[in-house]
């Protein structure tokens, strides 16, 4: 008999410069390289933009990150590694973030998504979030994008 081989526990923490490889390998896999490393550099290092990731050992298997404005969190971004799709992790990295924010005195939070992202929309309005506007053509390749809002619950 051959013992199983054990998998790392599952871990959501915030992420740090020192992620910064990691978010750039997950972003590249799953957004096809939305933000450069300059960008990323910048988003992990700035104290009001917020991200979490989903860890599995050493691999990153999930992000969010966002942008904290007075009281409201822009999501900016939530990936998944395209292998580990449909699993929930998109629903943990979200709620992660959206408490990090809630704890640092967020009362709303909003984003943009792809008219035709019906599974990244399904996420979101699973989570809460309502459609408030469209912004047409807001993509590179000319679709719109869902404005969506979500108002947080205080503390608890």
């Amino acid at each position: 008999m051959h013992p199983q081989p054990r998998t790392a526990p599952q871990r959501l923490d915030p992420l740090a410069p020192n992620h910064q490889s990691a978010c750039l390998a997950l972003d590249a896999a799953a957004l096809g390289g939305l933000w450069s490393a300059a960008q990323w550099q910048t988003e992990l290092a700035e104290e009001a933009r917020p991200g979490i990731g989903l860890w599995e050992g050493e691999t990153l298997l999930a992000m969010a990150c966002g942008w904290l404005i007075v009281e409201e969190l822009h999501i900016t971004l939530v990936a998944v590694d395209p292998g580990r799709r449909r699993q929930g992790l998109g629903r943990l990295v979200l709620q992660g973030l959206i408490e990090t924010a809630r704890q640092r005195g967020a009362r709303y939070a909003t984003l943009e998504v792809s008219t035709a992202n019906a599974a990244a929309r399904a996420l979101y309005a699973s989570a809460g979030f309502e459609e408030a506007g469209v912004r047409r053509g807001y993509y590179r390749n000319g679709e719109d994008a869902l404005i969506e809002w979500l108002r947080l619950k205080s503390g608890g």
